[in-house]
């Protein structure tokens, strides 16, 4: 998980450079066995989201790709931390 001051300067950074409410293009890896995926794909249920998926060559891994619009840095920064919390997730 990620610290304080990563999420802080975070912060700062997307009130400086991105103009709210925008679409936001988050991206993740995640172990392709188990329910990674799906726990991943479940934080941005019901936003409208648009998801993508790409299987690595050996298919351990897959990389998501999630475009959603949202109304601030603050809910940009919530959703990192949601999906900090899943086993094995690599955020980009």
């Amino acid at each position: 998980m990620k610290s304080d001051d990563f999420y802080k300067k975070l912060r700062a950074t997307l009130l400086e450079t991105t103009r709210f409410p925008t679409d936001y293009l988050y991206k993740f890896i995640v172990p392709t066995q188990g329910e990674s995926v799906k726990e991943i794909e479940q934080i941005f249920d019901h936003l409208g989201a648009v998801i993508t998926t790409k299987a690595s060559s050996k298919g351990k891994y897959t990389a998501v790709s999630i475009k959603v619009n949202l109304p601030s840095a603050d809910a940009v920064i919530e959703k990192y931390k949601e999906a900090a919390k899943v086993k094995g997730v690599i955020s980009l």
